[in-house]
């Protein structure tokens, strides 16, 4: 009998028995160690993922870190840009830099020159321009500020495990010191400002310096961090490159995978999960995306949570891998994919101003 390297290897190892059949979501998973243990405090950011998964956790018994809750002194209507999904409300997270950047304001040590905007005598913050209240002096936003990076610090001093999701690799930064917007000025806040404000598409090379500089940076204070890394499956709403945007979409989907297997070989303790394969994978069905071929259906939600929850130690008395299915109304068909790119809506601000929806 021939033998060669390829007749040790497991069936996963193999199209025809890995993907044409038999396929199994947990098999992607390339690391024996648990996403999350008992007793785990959980804090996650980034894109659509980052926020979805919170419901499953909770239901599952892990605790998610929730180090900012807006006072009930602040009567105004739930945030609708994600600000409430995340452990502090520093809102969506689309690149590795603007992470990298929120960790640097948090601890003091950068601040940006164009960090706040005045409008109508409303004080609005350029990283965060969707929030329902607005200061209404500068005194008063500078201390919910100051209040809002001291949580954002508290978390990620508080955590034993760190989601992130990456979503982008296109961004709107500063003309002046490269402070990366989560939006393009003008789309939810502000003003667009052509001598102020450039378009930046990032490179394999800073997405993969960028997550490596924030490991280093934030396990200076909290040493014994565990770092999970994603890749959304959602694709871009738009692109500001001029090109087609599936061209734009596959370009930022493959280097932020090809980012993620990096950073995770280069540090001890940081894992990836195949969210992204699992959604857009060739073995995937055709309802995992809803007719817009963008938004992500319920059954693709369930089946990446599934595979996450499988890969966790779970606590003895929660139920395993809760279900989303049944939560919503039947008649709901876009209820959970529209909750898992909710996240992504100041991005979705962008097509706004696209030349069909000028006029409308």
């Amino acid at each position: 009998m021939v033998t060669t390297p390829y007749s040790s290897f497991p069936t996963k190892s193999f199209w025809s028995r890995g993907v044409s059949r038999g396929f199994r979501p947990e098999d992607l998973v390339s690391t024996e160690t648990k996403f999350f243990r008992k007793g785990d405090k959980v804090v996650s950011a980034g894109s659509c993922f980052a926020a979805n998964i919170v419901p499953y956790l909770e239901k599952s018994g892990f605790a998610y870190v929730r180090a900012e809750v807006r006072p009930s002194i602040l009567r105004v209507p739930t945030e609708n840009l994600g600000y409430d999904n995340f452990s502090a409300s520093y809102g969506n997270i689309y690149t590795a830099r603007q992470l990298l950047q929120l960790f640097y304001r948090a601890m003091g040590i950068w601040q940006p020159k164009e960090n706040v905007w005045e409008v109508g005598g409303e004080f609005i913050d350029p990283f965060r321009p969707g929030l329902r209240y607005r200061a209404r002096s500068r005194e008063e936003f500078d201390a919910l500020t100051q209040q809002h990076l001291k949580q954002v610090k508290k978390a990620f001093e508080t955590a034993s495990v760190f989601v992130f999701t990456l979503g982008l690799t296109e961004a709107w930064v500063s003309q002046d010191d490269g402070a990366v917007f989560p939006a393009c000025p003008g789309t939810v806040a502000g003003e667009f400002n052509a001598t102020r404000h450039k378009f930046h598409n990032m490179t394999v090379d800073e997405v993969i310096g960028d997550l490596n500089e924030f490991i280093c940076e934030v396990r200076k204070i909290n040493p014994t961090l565990r770092v999970i890394l994603t890749v959304s499956p959602v694709p871009l709403v738009a692109t500001a490159t001029g090109g087609h945007v599936l061209h734009a979409s596959i370009y930022s989907k493959s280097v932020l995978r090809v980012a993620a297997e990096t950073v995770v070989g280069a540090n001890d303790n940081t894992f990836y999960f195949p969210a992204y394969e699992i959604v857009t994978g060739p073995q995937s069905p055709a309802d995992f995306f809803e007719a817009d071929k963008r938004n992500v259906s319920r059954v693709a939600v369930e089946t990446v949570m599934s595979a996450l929850l499988a890969n966790c130690e779970l606590s003895d008395v929660a139920p395993a891998a809760p279900s989303l299915i049944g939560t919503v109304k039947q008649n709901d068909s876009q209820a959970l994919s529209q909750a898992l790119v909710a996240a992504e809506c100041e991005e979705a601000m962008s097509d706004v101003f696209g030349p069909e929806s000028a006029g409308s």
